[in-house]
């Protein structure tokens, strides 16, 4: 089989797309036909060596049809429509994925939709119910806002009827959060902090912060007894913070590892078919993915760290 294959560590440059083992299954595994795979910013990390792992293919997230199952398994059989989220060596043309790991696809659900939904829709949907519960009466900043997991975060704080202020890079970002509901949007540009104090008495109830280089900023806009939701490093590594600042100013900083918190998977499954749902009622507007063919890999990667993407990025066997 074909792959996107990571020869060391580096720029973009580094990855070669080329014919390599196809992957053995065991008891409890399924084997995949990936039809679909979505691009994270963790592959990004990875491939510079931030994320120290075995292995040098790419990629956690996908969907695609079952191909071969383990003789123990009967949850699932050849034919049936799969995504996963938090797999490993995904950016290839067949990925082993554990039974467990498995999300049961439903008809109307496309693998293009599924590969675009699922690490940052669940990511999504841990952020705004565990890392931090949202409820109407709060004020919401989202950094990125127009990225893939700030536009599913805009969305979902609006179904919870939250008030949502976006920050953001580009004007036409700026008027595409406005347009999925966003009840304010600063650019980066601009003195976003001053802007969000004075619009909301005194300082947001939470910030969510994947920039990482802005979470000193996230703290100064939070009011007293307030959050900072700190869930990634787009933008580089925050400075380091003083713990006793949070004593003195009354704030939490919190973070959290999905994965580590959504092990089961009936957890795994119901959080899915909740986003599934939203989708179904038009309750999150996806937007188009870009899209590569896997042999393209490290022209996504490109396009993915340019900054210029609006919203998923795929690549497609």
């Amino acid at each position: 089989m074909k792959a996107l294959v990571m020869e060391g560590f580096g720029g973009a440059e580094v990855l070669k797309y080329k014919e390599v083992p196809y992957p053995v299954i065991e008891n409890g595994d399924i084997l995949v036909r990936t039809e679909a795979i979505g691009l994270n910013f963790a592959d990004i990390y990875r491939r510079r060596g931030g994320y120290k792992l075995e292995g040098n293919i790419l990629g956690y997230e996908g969907a695609g049809i079952v191909e071969k199952v383990g003789e123990d398994i009967t949850d699932y059989k050849v034919g049936d429509r799969v995504g996963f989220a938090d797999v490993p060596y995904a950016n290839a043309e067949y990925v082993k994925v554990p039974k467990d790991q498995a999300i049961p696809l439903p008809k109307h659900i496309s693998f293009e939709t599924a590969a675009s939904i699922l690490l940052q829709g669940l990511t999504t949907d841990f952020l705004i119910h565990d890392s931090f519960k949202v409820q109407e009466k709060h004020t919401v900043v989202i950094h990125a806002v127009s990225g893939g997991v700030g536009q599913l975060l805009l969305q979902m704080v609006k179904n919870k009827g939250a008030k949502a202020i976006g920050i953001t890079s580009t004007e036409k970002k700026k008027e595409m959060a406005l347009n999925l509901g966003a009840d304010a949007v600063f650019l980066r540009s601009e003195e976003w902090k001053n802007l969000i104090m004075k619009c909301n008495n005194g300082g947001a109830d939470v910030v969510y912060d994947g920039i990482g280089s802005t979470l000193l900023d996230s703290l100064s806009i939070v009011k007293p007894g307030g959050t900072v939701v700190f869930y990634g490093t787009a933008g580089g590594d925050p400075a380091p913070i003083d713990p006793k600042m949070l004593i003195a100013q009354s704030k939490t900083l919190a973070g959290g590892d999905l994965w580590k918190m959504v092990t089961e998977s009936e957890d795994r499954i119901n959080r899915s078919n909740r986003l599934f749902d939203l989708i179904t009622r038009n309750k999150i507007i996806l937007s188009s993915p870009t899209i590569f063919p896997l042999p393209q890999g490290s022209e996504a990667h490109r396009f993915l760290e340019s900054g210029q993407s609006t919203g998923k990025v795929l690549l497609i066997p």
